[in-house]
């Protein structure tokens, strides 16, 4: 006989936690994620999990260390709960930047994240999008790496822009750009920069034509959007003729609303790893859904599927 399925969610981002119920055709998990009158954070679930493949979507976004709080809580109260197996199905993973010793005496925080889920008994991590691909060597757990590369490529193929060049911000970005122009049949173009600081950087060259072009410039995330905005600006310095921005995770930090609105760009393409705030709203932003891509995956781990074969068929729709 088959476990039970069930999804709960955390305060994060409750909408693609609805989403990803409603294409799957499920009820979202009845639990309580609230906080005492001290702050400290409440959980409790309310219905009956033992034995149950529980999944728990939670984006560990702004306010990024309640999100991770609420989360390993989460993880607690279901493995006391004796759920029979865990899933953090984690479509933004914050502190990912935080990867390596980039100088001495500092943490590497990414890793730190990752054993405080497996510590409190996680037994797999479903996520979106990881900033470097080598975080899923930070688990000790089965990880399932989904690319929301599809869902936008499959948005340009519909929007059939003409004469349409991909380019990277960075050097960095190259890899992920190229696949971009690969699946949609688009030149390539790369910013060589330099970083003078945490939030500011400055363009050396591009390489690569964007002149008379309409411009696809892709990011993995959108932070204080320094980077993309300053690719923008010096593409349409040099002639393109649509500046098209898109990536996975709109963080939206610190100045990123005003470069953003500053940027002569048409569209910002991003996904609903993070819900975006009222305030940051604009005309010119487009959100697209991953949450049948999650759902989908949900689907498949819990009958044992393969969880790879579901982008092949993603690429085909």
């Amino acid at each position: 006989m088959s476990k039970t399925m069930k999804i709960f969610t955390g305060s994060a981002n409750r909408a693609i936690a609805d989403r990803i119920c409603e294409h799957i055709g499920v009820r979202l998990g009845d639990a309580i994620v609230d906080r005492f009158a001290d702050g400290e954070i409440r959980v409790k679930i309310n219905e009956d999990v033992r034995g149950a493949d529980v999944f728990v979507v939670q984006s560990t976004c702004p306010p990024v260390n309640d999100s991770i709080m609420e989360l390993v809580l989460m993880i607690d109260a279901f493995r006391r709960a004796s759920a029979e197996r865990i899933t953090a199905v984690i479509p933004y993973f914050g502190y990912a930047r935080q990867d390596r010793k980039d100088e001495g005496r500092v943490p590497i925080s990414a890793k730190a994240v990752a054993n405080m889920f497996t510590s409190v008994g996680v037994d797999r991590v479903l996520c979106v999008d990881l900033h470097a691909a080598q975080l899923q060597g930070f688990f000790d757990i089965p990880v399932d790496h989904m690319y929301a590369g599809p869902v936008i490529k499959r948005y340009f193929r519909r929007k059939n822009l003409s004469g349409l060049t991909v380019v990277a911000p960075d050097v960095g970005s190259s890899k992920l750009a190229r696949g971009y122009a690969k699946r949609l049949d688009a030149g390539l173009a790369i910013v060589d920069k330099r970083r003078v600081s945490d939030t500011d950087t400055e363009v050396m060259s591009v390489i690569g034509e964007v002149k008379g072009q309409n411009v696809l410039i892709v990011d993995d995330m959108i932070s204080t959007a320094g980077s993309i905005t300053q690719a923008a600006k010096t593409v349409r310095d040099l002639g393109a003729k649509g500046v098209y921005l898109a990536a996975t995770h709109a963080v939206l930090s610190g100045s990123a609303m005003e470069r953003l609105d500053a940027a002569a760009i048409e569209q910002l393409i991003v996904t609903d790893t993070i819900p975006i705030a009222d305030a940051n709203k604009r005309p010119y932003i487009k959100v697209l859904s991953v949450a049948r891509m999650l759902g989908e995956a949900i689907l498949r781990i819990h009958h044992a599927e393969s969880v790879s074969r579901l982008f092949d068929d993603m690429e085909d729709d």
